[in-house]
């Protein structure tokens, strides 16, 4: 049986002279002094992996903490400006009406001493108009229901009522109280009634 040479390791084929290889040994360890000492200083200081790990598993916990931290103050603080913008949610539109409230604080002095009642009943009339033009800026807009169709997506019938003429069946005869948009959708249905 012939064996095979290795190629990786040519030593394993040649003879070692044990005299040679002290010499070797301790030539490299003449002309480089130290230098085992230093790779095994360097060895000894250095962290080890299982170091860098925890290291930066320590960082990247801190950096959670934080962010978290920072999140849940965000939140917070969310929460409190939407609970601060409800509380003056109203607040232009009842600014704006104060002075329709001054305006019947005058009304209710003036008719104290009135014998007349054609300016107290002008007076209202005013106070009413500017009301109506102060919601109407607002977005507010009348619905127009008599005469009209029945919708009952619009309006809410109270009764039937028998008609007074084949035109006005199932039209809206009287209305009862008004219906109401604001911004084009309804806000108040109108309280009708209709013909049979």
């Amino acid at each position: 049986m012939l064996k095979k040479k290795n190629k990786d390791n040519p030593s394993k084929d040649v003879p070692v002279n044990p005299e040679v290889l002290n010499e070797v040994t301790t030539d490299s360890e003449t002309t480089k002094p130290g230098l085992e000492d230093e790779v095994l200083n360097e060895d000894l200081n250095a962290p080890s992996a299982l170091e860098i790990v925890k290291e930066e598993l320590a960082l990247a916990n801190d950096k959670y903490l934080r962010l978290f931290a920072e999140f849940d103050n965000f939140r917070r603080r969310t929460v409190k400006e939407r609970e601060d913008a409800r509380k003056l949610e109203g607040k232009d539109l009842i600014v704006s009406l104060l002075s329709v409230l001054d305006d019947f604080e005058r009304a209710a002095k003036a008719m104290e001493n009135v014998t007349d009642v054609a300016p107290v009943k002008e007076g209202l009339v005013i106070v009413q108009n500017k009301l109506k033009n102060i919601l109407i800026q607002k977005g507010l807009k009348a619905m127009d229901s008599i005469g009209s169709t029945f919708d009952p997506e619009l309006q809410e019938a109270i009764t039937n009522v028998p008609a007074p003429n084949e035109e006005l069946k199932g039209k809206v005869i009287d209305e009862m109280e008004k219906g109401y948009f604001l911004n084009d959708k309804v806000i108040r249905f109108a309280k009708v009634i209709v013909g049979s």
